[in-house]
């Protein structure tokens, strides 16, 4: 079903490309925007960039496309200082737009642009043996909100863990480990304990850089398959998993496939392979690189001189092995900016190996995380455990809400829902490419453009509806006569916003962006609450009453559908 704003768009596109045929419909439907005041139209055609090629001013194109179209579905047409104002039949508008999104329920906003189509995308990753701390969280929720928004387009989206359980780091860990560690300390301490290890060694290593080929030397007896070196890593990821499952359920996300580092350790012989047999491959001190200097990069570095792999080995090996295994149509990685000179690397070598779907993929880099203005640093210790920050914030909810539930079991899962949502929604909120500084203040912020104001905006229309069918049970609604009803101008700002929603999510998933939906869901909310404080909505006059009700609930089900495409829950009492 086609989305109505979209679909006006390109009935105004089409009318004005027969009116000046010199130009492209594309280009006047990307030039077609949405104003901020509704006084200004409900779609606009600035006309500045139309003047050069048809050597008219602005002033006089608008006024001959306002005195030369008609359109369905358009009341108006207004030309003003060289902007052509189109204003829609509000009747009718809001008519179709109730009936299409009761037609389509939960699925309203998706599409089928991905059917048939697969996507993989790799993301969270953390690394065995330290704690999942604050930086973690980028990757992981701007992951699990493109998962979601490619799965809601159509798409067969497969999400994948990429553990971080291979590397030199486990053979810092096996020496520490037995310089300095404990079987006792490490079952009672877990990761922590083994951080504490990981950060002595880089302390230790000033006074003896002996110990950093000591590390390189036991990666290498993991490689080959040393029992010793096995028995010991098998370990730290066990201790590890267990951390990692408890954040995950916190944060409602699961993953098709948990795949590490070393599940591709068999099939890096084959890749060695391929780019010696392509020439790909030179020597350089006993390591070998692939040269990408007619590329402006540096080497792409595949095996240390001790034949040990690297991660652009790796790297390599899983993209040939989910293209051979998922055909995938794109294949996404979700990292932090500083590493897009290692993806820009490694996708060229698949390029230079000859391989078409080198083109299928894309780095999504995201915006580095600091902490009241301090780096983090695994190494150093520095870090902030992503566990203790959602605890905090579940505990200020169910502090904040005390009185309000009285269930002691509700209170705790409303706490959840929302203590977790407001740091996903913190991390969504502005875009991904941005650094981010959390702070205390910040992160457990309940007002303002947060998740929790989204949340209870819902809640807030839940509670609507439940007063609703208590006073006025079951009442026989015809939407496609409730229009004339939703008219008033702060009414229409929300079914303007409503039919904007297929458009957010199609820019989502297009952009690789998830914090337009979150910005989207704020500027609902507002609409909504100004609507409901300035509007009564459960009126005498039962057809008014059954209009106000009907977008009520259209608001509800949007916002909880967005919310859960960013991966956070819409409770029904706040």
């Amino acid at each position: 079903m086609k989305v109505l704003m979209e679909q006006l768009k390109k009935q105004i596109a089409a009318q004005v490309a027969q009116l000046y045929t010199s130009i492209d419909h594309n280009e006047l439907f990307s030039l077609l925007e949405f104003p901020p005041n509704v006084d200004m139209g409900d779609i606009s055609l600035p006309c500045f960039k139309l003047s050069k090629q048809l050597r008219q001013a602005p002033v006089a194109i608008a006024a001959h496309i306002k005195d030369n179209l008609q359109l369905p579905g358009i009341a108006s047409i207004d030309a003003v200082a060289g902007y052509v104002n189109f204003y829609v039949d509000k009747q009718l508008f809001a008519n179709q737009l109730l009936v299409q999104m009761e037609q389509m329920g939960e699925r309203y906003g998706s599409s089928q642009a991905g059917a048939g189509k697969t996507v993989v995308i790799d993301y969270s990753s953390p690394n065995i043996a330290k704690p999942f701390h604050i930086a973690h969280l980028r990757s992981t929720v701007i992951g699990h909100a493109l998962k979601q928004i490619f799965a809601f387009q159509g798409y067969q989206a497969i999400g994948i863990n990429h553990l971080g359980d291979w590397g030199t780091q486990f053979g810092k860990l096996i020496v520490a480990y037995q310089l300095w560690g404990d079987k006792a300390a490490v079952e009672a301490g877990g990761i922590d304990e083994l951080l504490r290890l990981y950060v002595a060694f880089h302390e230790q290593v000033k006074e003896q850089p002996e110990l950093e080929e000591e590390a390189r030397q036991w990666f290498v007896r993991m490689e080959q398959g040393d029992e010793q070196a096995l028995q010991l890593w098998q370990w730290f990821v066990a201790i590890s998993m267990q951390e990692f499952e408890r954040i995950y359920q916190l944060l409602h996300i699961e993953f098709d496939y948990i795949t590490g580092e070393s599940f591709y350790n068999d099939k890096l012989h084959t890749v060695v392979t391929e780019l010696q047999e392509a020439n790909l491959l030179l020597e350089d001190e006993g390591a070998q690189l692939v040269d990408l200097s007619a590329f402006n990069m540096s080497p792409a570095l595949i095996l240390k001189k001790d034949g040990s792999s690297l991660y652009h080995t790796r790297d390599i090996a899983a993209a040939i092995y989910r293209q051979k295994t998922y055909h995938f149509d794109q294949a996404i990685y979700v990292t932090d900016y500083a590493q897009n000179l290692h993806f820009e690397q490694w996708f060229k070598v698949i390029e230079l190996m000859g391989y078409e779907w080198a083109e299928k993929l894309h780095h999504v880099a995201f915006g580095r995380v600091s902490f009241a203005g301090t780096s983090l640093s695994t190494r150093k210790g520095n870090i902030i455990k992503l566990e203790e920050v959602l605890q905090q914030a579940i505990s200020k909810t169910k502090d904040i809400m005390q009185g309000r539930i009285t269930d002691e079991a509700q209170l705790q899962q409303v706490a959840e829902q929302v203590g977790v949502g407001a740091v996903i929604f913190h991390d969504l909120s502005s875009n991904r490419i941005k650094d981010i500084d959390f702070t205390w203040e910040t992160i457990l912020n309940f007002e303002g453009e947060t998740g929790p104001y989204v949340q209870y905006t819902h809640a807030r229309a839940s509670s609507v509806l439940r007063k609703y069918a208590a006073q006025y049970g079951e009442e026989t609604i015809a939407l496609e006569q409730l229009g004339e009803y939703l008219t008033e101008k702060t009414t229409f700002q929300v079914i303007k916003k409503l039919a904007l929603y297929p458009a957010v999510i199609e820019q989502a998933a297009s952009k690789l962006e998830p914090s337009l939906i979150s910005r989207y869901l704020v500027e609902l909310a507002q609409l909504f609450n100004h609507f409901y404080h300035e509007m009564k909505v459960m009126v005498d006059d039962q057809q008014t009453r059954q209009a106000r009700m009907t977008l009520v609930q259209a608001v509800k089900r949007t916002l909880q559908r967005g919310l859960a495409l960013i991966g956070i829950q819409a409770p029904d009492q706040m």
